[in-house]
């Protein structure tokens, strides 16, 4: 599957939101979010620029993907 090319931060954070990632804090316009589980915490940050770009959200979703123990190409069918 393709990654999609119009994906702002705001929407890939909404869409994080499913996965039990929450906006811990920001600084200019990075966003932090923490996902907390039995595992511990997980932390990674979004750029809240519209469009993201494709180096920037393939990084982000293949760290998610592994934190998560699926494929990169299960979590974007998720979101």
């Amino acid at each position: 599957m393709r990654i999609p090319r119009d994906l702002s931060g705001e929407k890939l954070i909404k869409s994080l939101k499913k996965f039990g990632y929450l906006q811990t804090r920001q600084t200019g316009s990075h966003i932090r979010l923490t996902r907390v589980s039995e595992e511990g915490e997980h932390h990674i940050t979004v750029p809240n620029h519209s469009p993201l770009k494709i180096g920037t959200l393939n990084n982000i979703l293949q760290e998610i993907a592994t934190h998560l123990s699926i494929s990169k190409e299960e979590l974007l069918n998720k979101l």
